[in-house]
């Protein structure tokens, strides 16, 4: 009999049939919600129509929309869907209800970046790569008419239609020489002028909204280090600091217009708060929120917020607090069945690293019925993002196994000021490495981890730093997994979209000045140092990290007669957009940790 009540291990779908949540949008009157999520296992558009929060499928092209916006006047919805990971969104239109799409930007092979829609919906505001390859246009396209105007044309460096006026007389671009060096610039019919005092100062703009025609607000990193929130008059041309949090970068924006009360999201190292500006008396107001991370935020007309986010134990979900009144989940979004194997809390620790920098870090404890004495090291994608206290299904699988995670946040990382994310611009494999170097010995010394129970993972740029890791410093792993990582940063800076190339010589380095450093920070220089069992995973039409970078180390290191697993998907990009893939990828990628465990 009391077999009965021994549970089982969770199994990997319980972490990964949760769903993700990329992006909402809700309709003037506030009735209708769509969400972009992969509720069936893949993505598509789904919608609430409240106050019944059952959600229902809106489209079934099984891809992943990277755009999403309520018409106005409730006619339609916009929407922009890739082809299986490829990144070139198209913009099409599906009826409120969901049905067929209707065409409405595509340029094969070609990207189109939505922002936004006119008051009355008849225009569609947009970047694409479409003219310019290189630097990008602004568009404008009459739904009515079918007629298109070009709005600007890109030069120097990529440049990103980012705000339209509600009367649309003016409007805001973004030219980004660098994450870190983002100039915002209004356009007001010829006249082009800076909206930052001097767009020769290094700086940046995470978010910028119209308050109405005559004025706009930001969060600015402009002669600070920490982002704060700003106002820029267009008529005068006068740029004003309004508040700002020490320590803290605020970020995301969401404006209410008959107010004017300025939502504020304040990113802190591993997690966000949210506060509200009044431009009318300058007061500011913190509000609780019941998620870690703040993913999406919206005002709607009526007052109430609109916010997507997700915390260390819990996946996305997308909540509403009307004005005046209390949190409610709109979304169910939750892990099943786990109990008696609870969810690892992340536990936020500091450390030194070898010059004296303090990194901020996250440790996820291993689940004491299982723990088995490993820890992985996740160095994190970006560089310039940061791990933070958020739900990710491959953490929780790998602590419900008995896995510790240990995942630092770098020098280069986000939220930390600017002074902080600019130490990876050009350093790729020095101060990191070092730093995910020294965070190892840390947890060594902690008694947190033993010396030969590391094992290494990463994607993206964390897969070009586990890479990196084995080649110089192997002594350390049991075994390497590397996910759509770089492996040459020569061939990665020739390789990436036309219109990251701009910005590759600040970010990364220039292949004929930097070739030393260059040499020396790619992984492929150390293939006689790889010497422990790897697996690699990569995506077929990944834009951002060809699949060259991994068939060459792949290839390379069996030459070398080193253990490689290769895992491709055809049809995967940048990233899993398809469930079934996501779940085979990690759970391959455990079986092979689990193979090489002493």
């Amino acid at each position: 009999m009391a077999d009965m009540f021994r549970f089982p291990q969770p199994d990997i779908q319980e972490f990964f049939r949760t769903y993700a949540v990329t992006g909402f949008t809700v309709s003037t009157d506030e009735q209708r919600i769509a969400i972009s999520t992969n509720l069936s296992g893949r993505y598509n558009v789904w919608g609430l129509d409240l106050p019944n929060t059952y959600p229902h499928p809106l489209t079934y092209v099984d891809q992943t929309p990277h755009a999403l916006k309520f018409d106005p006047q409730g006619r339609y919805i916009l929407v922009g869907f890739d082809r299986d990971g490829d990144e070139n969104t198209q913009l099409y239109v599906i009826s409120p209800s969901g049905g067929a799409l209707t065409p409405i930007r595509t340029f094969e092979g070609r990207r189109h970046y939505f922002t936004t829609l006119s008051k009355d919906g008849n225009r569609v505001y947009y970047t694409s790569d479409k003219e310019n390859h290189s630097f990008m246009n602004g568009y404008v396209y009459d739904l009515e008419t079918g007629k298109e105007r070009t709005l600007y044309d890109g030069q120097d460096t990529t440049t990103e239609l980012v705000a339209v006026a509600p009367d649309e007389s003016s409007f805001v671009t973004a030219k980004s020489y660098a994450n870190t060096f983002v100039v915002p610039y209004l356009h007001v019919g010829q006249e082009v002028r800076p909206i930052t005092p001097d767009p020769k100062v290094v700086h940046s703009i995470h978010d910028l909204a119209y308050v109405d025609n005559g004025r706009v607000v930001l969060t600015t990193n402009f002669d600070s280090d920490s982002a704060y929130l700003a106002s820029y008059d267009t008529t005068t041309g006068k740029f004003e600091p309004l508040w700002s949090q020490p320590g803290v970068d605020l970020a995301g924006i969401a404006v209410h217009e008959s107010t004017g009360m300025v939502y504020v999201i304040a990113s802190q190292g591993v997690q966000d708060r949210l506060f509200t500006y009044n431009l009318k008396t300058g007061a500011t107001e913190e509000i609780d929120v019941p998620v870690a991370v703040i993913e999406g935020l919206h005002v709607g007309a009526s007052g109430a917020v609109y916010l997507l986010g997700r915390s260390d134990v819990d996946p996305f979900n997308l909540y509403r607090k009307p004005l005046g009144g209390s949190w409610e989940s709109l979304t169910n979004n939750r892990v099943m069945g786990t109990e008696p194997f609870d969810l690892s809390h992340a536990e936020v620790v500091h450390y030194e690293s070898f010059d004296g920098l303090e990194i901020e870090a996250l440790w996820f404890p291993a689940n004491p019925m299982t723990a088995n004495g490993y820890t992985v090291v996740w160095p994190h994608g970006g560089p310039q993002s940061s791990e933070r206290k958020m739900f990710r299904p491959f953490f929780q699988y790998l602590c419900s196994r008995g896995y510790n995670v240990w995942a630092p946040n770098f020098r280069g990382s986000s939220n930390y000021g600017a002074k902080f994310m600019q130490m990876v611009n050009g350093d790729w494999g020095h101060g990191p490495r070092r730093d995910m170097v020294e965070s190892m010995e840390w947890l060594i010394r902690e008694g947190k981890a033993d010396r030969d129970k590391l094992f290494l993972v990463g994607g993206s740029y964390g897969g070009y730093m586990s890479l990196l890791l084995h080649g110089r410093h192997a002594e350390y792993f049991q075994a390497v997994v590397d996910i759509f990582g770089p492996s040459n940063l020569f061939t990665f800076i020739d390789s990436v979209p036309d219109s990251w190339k701009p910005a590759m010589a600040i970010w990364v380095g220039d292949p004929e000045k930097d070739k030393d450093r260059l040499t020396a920070d790619s992984p492929i220089t150390y293939l006689d140092g790889m010497t422990k069992p790897m697996f690699v995973v990569q995506g077929a039409n990944d834009p951002r990290v060809v699949k060259a970078e991994s068939d060459q180390i792949v290839e390379a290191l069996r030459s070398r007669g080193v253990e490689v697993e290769y895992l491709v998907f055809d049809d995967e990009g940048h990233g899993f957009s398809k469930k079934e893939n996501e779940i085979e990828a990690y759970r391959r990628i455990v079986e092979f940790l689990d193979k090489h465990r002493k």
